[in-house]
Parts: C-alpha cells; structure tokens; sequence
C-alpha cells in the first residue's frame, strides 16, 4: 500500500544502493590480490625452508655434541648389564669386572648430564631414568628379588637411548634424509637385540642352565635381531656401508655367533627347572666381543655419514631459498609493469567510449526521439554505426550501437502507434458521440412526453443510464488516446454539487453517501475532469462491494488542496495488491498493456485524469477492511465560495429510498481476487455527468429528471485534423410541459406526513431477503472470479 505523497515531493529510498567499484579499481586488485598471494605463498615456503634447514643444522650440532656421548652411554650400560647377570649367576671374575663397567658407565652418564642442557629435546627422559642407577647396583649386590627385574632396568634405560636417537635425528621433515637414518636406528636397535643375548647367556653362568624365561628371552632377542638385519638395516645401507657390513658378516666371531644361537636353539636339553645349554656357548664370550667393535665402528660410521648428509641438506635448503625470493621478486615485478601498462591502455579505451556513449544519450538520442515524436525524419549518420571490431572494447561499442538502433527504431513504431491510435479513436469517437447525442435527445423527448407514467418513465431513465454509460467510455477512449474530457461548464461548481454530479453517473447511486465539510468550488475548467474521475472510482467502488452496503465519499480542505476520500466495505486486497494498482496510477502503462487490459481500464482512465489535473490517487484499505481511495487536488483548481450559499452534508434524499429500483440485473459482487478493482472500467450503465450546479428535480415517482442540455462536440486525442463531432439540434422553444405535482400518482397510504425519525431505524429485512442478498453476493463473486481465470494467460 503506497502512502499519498505530497504534490512535488519525492519520496526518499530507504533501500541502501549497492556501492559500485570503479574498473581501474576492479584492475589494480586484479594486479594486487595474485601478488599478494604469490608473495605470501613466496615468504611461507621460505620460512618454512629456512626453519627445516635451521633444524637439520641444530640436529647436526646436537649430534655431534651428545651423539657420541649417548652412544657411549648405551654400550657401557649393555656391557654393565652383562657383567651384572654375571656377577649374578656367581661367575668367576664377574665382581671386579662389574666394578670396571660400572666405572666406566659413570663417566658416560656424567658426560652426557653435562651436554644434555637443551630443555627442548627428549634428553630429560635419559636423565631421569639415570637416576635410579643407584638403587638397582644396590638391589644387584644384594641379590635382593629377581634377576629379571633388575635387568630389565638396564634394558629400559637403554631403549630410552634408542628413542632419543629415532626421535631426534630421523629428520623425519625430510625424505631423503629419513631413508639415510633409517639404517642407523635399526642398527642400534640391533645391537641391543644381540646384547640382550649376551646378557641372557651370561646369567646362565657356570651350570649353564636357564630358566624358560629367560630361554624366551634368548629366542626373542635372536628373531629380533635377524629381522632388523635382513628386514631394515640391508635393503637401506649405501654400496659403501654395504661391503663394510659384509665383511663384518663374513668374519669368523660373526660366523661363530651364528653357529652358537643354533646350537642354543637345536642342541639345548630341557631340565626340570629350565634347559640347560650346549657345550658351544663357551666361545660366545670372545666372539661377541670381536664382532661387537666392528658393529659399533658400522654404526660410528653411519651416523656420520647421516650428519654430513644434514649438512649438505641444510645448505642446500638455503640456497633454494635465496633463488625463490630473487626469482619472486622479480616475477612480481614484471606482473607489476605489465598490469600497469595493461590497466593504462584499457582504462583510455574505455573513458573514450563512455564518451561517446554520454555523448549519444544526453545529445543524439533526445534530439532523435523528439525529432520522432514532431513527425520529422532521422539522419542515420547522426547516430553511432557498428564498425565491427573483434576486441572487447569494439565489441561493447558495437553492442550499444546496436542498442541505440533498436531503441530509435522503437520510438519510431511507437510514434506511428500513437499516431495511427489517434486517428482511429477520434475516427471511432465522433461517429460515435453523434449517435450518443442523438439518443439522449430522444431519450430526454420521451421523458418529458410521458413523464406521468411511473413504470415507463423508470425504463427510460434506466436507458438513459445505459446511454450515459457509453458516452463515459467514449470519453475513456478519448482519455487514453491523450485528449481531454469536454467541459461546457463556465461557471464555478460547488464542492456539494460536484459530488453530487459525480454519484449521478453511477448506476447505484443510492448507495452512495455524500459528505462535503468545507464550503469551496472548483474551476469551470476542470469540473468535467474531476467529475470524471470521481465517478470511475464511485463505480468502482460500488460494483465490488457489498449490494445493500454504503460508499461513502467525504470532501475536506488540506494542506495541499481539496482531499476527497470515498471508501467502500469490498473484500479485503493485499498491500502487493494496492502497491502494484497504485503505480499504475501514477504511471502511464505502453498500448500493449492498454490492449492487454482492455475489459478493465478504470485504473488507466483515473491515471490521466489525475496526471491532467495535477492531483494524486492513492488506493489503501480502509478501517472496514474494504478499500478508500484518497484524491488529492491541488489548490489552483480551486475558487472560494459565498460563505452564505448552503451547504450539502445530508446524504440522499428520502424520498429515493421509499420507492423501488428500477429492474435492473444484479450488481457485481465482492470478489476475493484483488484484481477485481481494475475492472472499473467495464462497459456499465453510469449516468452522464451534469453539467448545472443546481439541484436535481425530481418527478412525482421520486427519480431524477434530466435538464435538456445541448449535446458537446467530442475532442480529438491527437494534432491531425479529425471531423469534428455534429451537435444534434434542439427546438429553440419547445411547448410547455404540463406541471408535475409531487405525490399525486402514489398509493393513499403513502400521501400522509410521517413524522422525523430521531434514531437509526433497525434492519427490517426478513430473513429470506438477507438470504436473497447473500445469493446475490456468492453469485457476483463466482463471476468476478471465472473472469480472471479467463484473463489468466
């Protein structure tokens, strides 16, 4: 529902514009934002290889710094263990050279306290479990519980050593690296899987008998290590570590380890307390300690052989960053000059077609539409012609020349449209109009001849009213052609009296209510327009609304003029509904949506007339759920009035109540179709607009009589020449027409006085005529609504 707007005020947007971004903008972040990207994608990857190469060089370092120390730390502690399972199982020799390896594990583990500083690597672990050292020597010389728990002691402190080296210096960031010390790891833990089996026989001792855990022990430890040799120390060592390990293999303490783990396995016999071992183990001793130097130079040896490989890395990854940011930048500086130069040549090419596009639709293309409209021709090399090229530019430009040629060409058309139109309804209007005139004359003859008869004087106003009704379409017709309604108005009109001219032309005038507060007239010059109009939305609202309902029409003075309401009790429309009738109010709609509504111009006609005048219209709902349409005329088309001339507030009189219709077929009902309301301008009965101020005279049956008035030629809607409409001929002097007295044909009971009602009388109606009207009702909406299926396309 459109609110009505003051005359020359516009109404605000409150709806926020989208900010539009200018190209060169549009151009320069096209330019920016792939640079940006690049360059942080350039300052990422460079931090990122300037962090891994400052890892591998700090692995380095704390390699070479607590590498060698653990390693030291974890034979001592494996040599320890052996001579603690011997000095367990009571063998000869075995105190003092456990005193020698405690010793020399003591060094180790103060050693690597004194490097191990770094808080942020996993040394701590190490530390910690070096700490309970103590305790379990004591448990050792005591004998205090099993054996096994003590050297499993021993065996966890080392595996911490072994985490130490795969968590540290794996450099699992790097791939290659990762592969390197993959065999370095393994060979370490190889190394412990074949200590274990040392420290296994040497608990056996002297008896050279085992418990059937510790012979599980054995076992596991030798599959173990077998595996790490075939599995991951052989398939990943280097050519050059490759022939030192074979030759390491290949050795006769090797050999002889090997033939001793197979005797343990096939030539042990089981005892009742465990096995006991074959006579081969006495040469494990000498043999271990032969192939275990030449393990342990393998491991010195890959260890260092995966340092320098960080080493190389490390350099490698800061050259590599060096080349990614002087390549970056300048690959960012060539995307820099040839965006600019690019941005440069697209931005002149553009704001030379904006231009010539400016130039054409503020100077070409309004001084062609109105050469059109003036009926003049159009020199086509005065508008922009397609020249054609390939380039997106060209291509634009093309396309509005293109554009330009469709929009004048359509102007053109629109031109003789219009043109052709106007000769036509003129053509159409003033046959038309003649026949009109004539039949109002005829129709005002017979009135007056055989006015004394009720009955025959009821049907002549009723075909009156009809050919009224179509004098006010060929005045619609004329309207929509761009012509104007004829006014032989030349006198000032009361606002009273036009109101009541207005509801004359509507077939159920008796349901209207009028109501006029302030005292005013209006310009002879537009009373025929006003009325015009106020009798479209009164027909309007009459024939979608309730049958016994009432429409009122009030005037009142307003800021801005004359405000004239009429309201109605029709069905309920929804403010979409009101928003889209209400712009085509206030917007004149092309011929092919004039054609396309052809049944129901109402809202068209009311349009013109009030874009003639200068007023506004403005449809919303009512407080009775019906619709109220609000004119606002404007205060030139006013004239103030004798301030002693009466009055008319009352609405209709009485006397028009007390006696029945004419016949008539029933009114359109309520429909629940808010497009009903543009049906106003159906063909329908109205009556034709009176042009006098005074009052209407009524006959002795209560309906208005007509004032014979000379018929008005009809206007032409365009400039060309159209014959003019001939007036019929009135009699100069017609013989006088016998007096009519009031009430002299009516029943008896009806001639005496009745006395004022004081009060609303109450409704009287039987209830089969609420159910008649109620019918009636139902009817008119079930015909409204198959009609606009019909429009529906």
């Amino acid at each position: 529902m459109s609110p009505t707007e003051p005359e020359g005020i516009r109404r605000q947007s409150t709806t926020r514009r989208r900010r539009t971004v200018r190209l060169r903008t549009l151009l320069i972040w096209l330019a920016v934002v792939p640079t940006v990207a690049m360059g942080t994608q350039v300052t990422v990857t460079a931090q990122r290889l300037l962090a891994q190469s400052e890892k591998l060089r700090s692995d380095v370092a704390a390699a070479e710094q607590v590498g060698a120390p653990l390693y030291t730390l974890m034979v001592d502690m494996q040599a320890e263990r052996t001579a603690t399972a011997a000095r367990w199982a009571g063998s000869d020799n075995s105190e003092g050279e456990l005193r020698v390896r405690r010793e020399a594990t003591d060094l180790a583990a103060a050693e690597f306290r004194r490097l191990a500083v770094d808080p942020s690597r996993s040394f701590s672990e190490v530390t910690r479990q070096l700490e309970k050292l103590a305790e379990y020597r004591q448990r050792a010389d005591a004998r205090s519980g099993a054996a096994d728990s003590t050297l499993a002691y021993y065996s966890e402190v080392i595996g911490k050593v072994i985490q130490v080296y795969q968590q540290e210096f794996s450099h699992a960031e790097d791939a290659e690296l990762a592969q390197a010390s993959r065999p370095v790891v393994s060979m370490l833990q190889a190394t412990e899987m074949v200590a274990r089996e040392d420290t296994v026989l040497a608990l056996a001792g002297p008896s050279g008998e085992l418990t059937f855990v510790g012979y599980d022990q054995f076992v596991s430890a030798l599959g173990a290590q077998r595996y790490l040799h075939e599995a991951l120390i052989v398939p990943h060592l280097t050519a050059r570590d490759q022939r030192f390990y074979d030759r390491v293999v290949g050795s006769a303490d090797w050999q002889t380890k090997t033939r001793i783990e197979s005797a343990v396995l096939s030539g042990h016999k089981d005892i009742v307390t465990g096995i006991r071992l074959p006579a081969e183990v006495g040469g494990w001793s000498s043999a271990h300690a032969n192939f275990s130097v030449q393990m342990t130079t393998l491991n010195i040896d890959l260890a260092r052989s995966v340092l320098a490989r960080g080493e190389a890395k490390a350099g490698e990854l800061q050259t590599e960053v060096a080349w990614l940011i002087g390549g970056s930048a300048g690959g960012l500086l060539a995307v820099v000059v040839v965006v600019f130069f690019t941005t440069r040549s697209v931005l002149r090419r553009l704001n030379d077609l904006h231009e010539r596009t400016v130039t054409v639709a503020e100077e070409t293309l309004p001084d062609v539409v109105a050469r059109l409209q003036r009926g003049q021709s159009v020199d086509p090399d005065a508008l922009p012609a397609v020249t054609g090229d390939r380039d997106e530019v060209g291509r634009i430009s093309d396309a509005f020349a293109r554009a330009v040629e469709v929009s004048v060409d359509g102007h053109r058309r629109l031109a003789a449209e219009r043109h052709g139109f106007g000769l036509f309804a003129s053509g159409i209007a003033s046959r038309t109009g003649n026949l009109v005139s004539r039949q109002l004359s005829l129709t005002e003859d017979l009135q007056d001849t055989f006015g004394h008869d009720e009955a025959l004087l009821a049907e002549l106003m009723r075909a009156d009213q009809l050919t009224v009704g179509m004098r006010r379409q060929i005045e619609n017709l004329l309207i929509l052609a761009g012509g104007e309604v004829p006014d032989p108005h030349t006198e000032p009109m009361r606002v009273a009296d036009l109101l009541r001219e207005a509801a004359a032309e509507v077939e159920d005038f008796r349901r209207i209510e009028r109501q006029a507060l302030d005292e005013t007239s209006v310009e002879p010059s537009a009373i025929s327009q006003i009325s015009h109009l106020l009798a479209e939305l009164l027909d309007n609202a009459t024939r979608f609304s309730p049958p016994k309902s009432k429409v009122v029409i009030r005037a009142e003075l307003v800021t801005d003029g004359l405000s004239v309401e009429i309201e109605d009790r029709g069905p309920r429309v929804s403010p979409e509904r009101y928003e889209e009738m209400n712009g085509r109010l206030h917007e004149a709609p092309p011929y092919s949506v004039l054609a396309q509504n052809a049944h129901r111009l109402g809202l068209f006609v009311v349009g013109h007339l009030a874009d003639q005048l200068g007023a506004t219209v403005t449809l919303r709902r009512s407080v009775y759920g019906g619709t109220s349409a609000v004119v606002i005329l404007p205060r030139q088309l006013l004239v103030a009035s004798d301030p002693q001339a009466p009055r008319e507030i009352e609405p209709q009189p009485r006397v028009l109540e007390l006696l029945p219709a004419p016949t008539r077929a029933p009114a359109a009902s309520v429909s629940s179709e808010p497009a009903v309301r543009e049906a106003a301008a159906e063909p329908a009965p109205a009556t034709e607009p009176a042009p006098e101020p005074e009052p209407v005279v009524h006959t002795s049956a209560g309906l208005p009589s007509r004032r014979a008035k000379a018929p008005v030629a009809v206007a032409t809607a365009v400039s060309a020449p159209a014959p003019a409409l001939v007036p019929v001929p009135v009699p100069a002097a017609r013989p006088a027409l016998p007096e009519r007295v009031p009430q002299t044909h009516i029943a008896e009971q009806l001639r005496e006085p009745r006395a004022q009602e004081s009060v609303v009388r109450p409704d009287t109606a039987t209830p089969e005529e609420v159910a008649d009207a109620w019918a009636d009702y139902e009817q008119g909406t079930q015909t409204v609504e198959e009609e606009l299926r019909r429009d529906q396309p």
